[in-house]
């Protein structure tokens, strides 16, 4: 315990900087899963505005890769400290002035305008904040501990999440459908400003990593790094994109579809599949550490590939058992599936960071990572609903089969680089 002790302070900023993040950002998802479709797209149907509400929430998968490239850029470039910060401000405010949107019947087609153009600034602004916290922490790690430290970051998003759900959980027990509707819904993006202060403060106390400080007294930092990504490392860069595919696509699953498709289309009661939903998020807390202590113990490509194999095994139990009616079935399946994303998340800090060297490191780390979103997260409710309505619940499981197929094909392409760093 004395390595984490040691580092309490960059352990916790990159732990609450990222669980500010994804609690922004699962805001939004709760949000679009329960009212933004007849908030901001009232003359739809109701299929098609979900529809509609999910293309908003992929929408900021197409940013993060944006971010990827600018945050990472300046990562690399003047160090990890400051692009954290700028990152975590830019996911910040475009959250908070969501809380102040109009809706369309006040002004017509600019509310669904205005709500993109945020929903892109929060995907921007998560573009530079995985890679760089995820950095803060393996950079600091001693020898032996990188997927021990890399797994903080991670466990964020567990934080982030039950933060969310809990929020509104507790507004849908103290607010009627209509309350919530009008005004209730703007109370979680609103209260993100005291998390995004807690998270700026923590990270304004810290300084700039060893690896990154040596690299730039040792050699010319890259001029465009970018540019030397590709050139020099598009395998690994291919590689870290397919790897991530699956842990996006649980989690989206299991959160924001299930919550949607659970509460609409099956008709499951919103406030008691919240709980569920809070009771089995535990289980993916239980696998990023589970994780990180067996990589460290083995190595991160051996968990991964273990984790690809059990999304693949998940992916034909998660639509029956969604579907099933029984309570405790839906949180044995949702628990299961989000413990088997702590095994395909957790070692990513470590594994991900560890394909590029320190020079490009930021932007390499980012742009897959982000990239995997958009396949793994951006598709996922959007293919997993079109599912749905075509073959029933139960088709919805092979977009995770297929989601684990893609993460050990990118697993493989690199598993002789994996060997040596072993």
């Amino acid at each position: 315990m004395a390595p984490y002790r040691a580092h309490r302070r960059i352990l916790t900023a990159s732990l609450v900087g990222t669980a500010v993040e994804f609690y922004d950002f699962y805001i939004y998802g709760t949000a679009a899963a329960l009212v933004f479709g007849p908030l901001f797209f009232p003359e739809s149907s109701a299929s098609a505005q979900l529809m509609y509400s999910f293309m908003t929430f992929g929408l900021a998968f197409f940013a993060r890769p944006v971010g990827a490239i600018v945050f990472g850029h300046y990562g690399d470039r003047i160090g990890r400290k400051s692009t954290l910060v700028a990152s975590l401000m830019m996911m910040g405010a475009s959250t908070l002035l969501i809380a102040f949107l109009p809706t369309y019947a006040m002004v017509g087609w600019v509310a669904p305008l205005l709500l993109c153009i945020l929903r892109f600034g929060q995907g921007f602004g998560l573009g530079g904040e995985w890679g760089g916290a995820a950095l803060l922490a393996v950079e600091n790690a001693p020898l032996g501990w990188k997927s021990r430290f890399g797994m903080f970051p991670q466990l964020g998003a567990p934080v982030g999440f039950i933060a969310a759900n809990g929020l509104f959980l507790l507004l849908g027990l103290g607010l009627s459908e209509s309350d919530f509707a009008a005004w209730g819904w703007r109370i979680p993006f609103l209260l993100s400003a005291v998390l995004v202060g807690l998270g700026l403060w923590v990270r304004l106390k810290i300084g700039e990593t060893p690896d990154f400080a040596a690299a730039r007294e040792k050699e010319a930092l890259a001029p465009v790094p970018l540019g030397e990504l590709f050139r020099h490392h598009l395998v690994a860069t291919l590689a870290g994109t397919f790897a991530v595919v699956a842990c996006f696509a649980i989690f989206y699953l299991a959160t924001s579809f299930a919550l949607a498709h659970g509460t609409t289309t099956l008709g499951y009661p919103k406030e008691q599949f919240l709980l569920i939903q809070l009771g089995a998020i535990l289980f993916m807390a239980i696998g990023i550490i589970f994780a990180g202590y067996w990589s460290d113990a083995s190595s991160a490509q051996r968990v991964l590939s273990w984790g690809c194999g059990a999304t693949v095994l998940v992916g034909f139990l998660f639509g029956p058992a969604l579907a099933s009616g029984s309570w405790l079935v839906i949180f044995l399946g949702l628990a299961t599936a989000l413990f088997v994303m702590g095994l395909v998340y957790g070692p990513l800090g470590s594994w991900l960071t560890g394909l590029f060297p320190v020079r490009v490191r930021y932007t390499g780390a980012s742009v897959a990572f982000n990239a995997g979103g958009i396949l793994g997260g951006a598709m996922a409710p959007i293919v997993a609903q079109a599912l749905a309505e075509r073959g029933g619940t139960e088709m919805v499981g092979f977009y995770l089969a297929l989601a684990g197929i893609v993460s050990w094909l990118g697993l493989l392409m690199v598993q002789k680089d994996a060997a040596r760093r072993a």
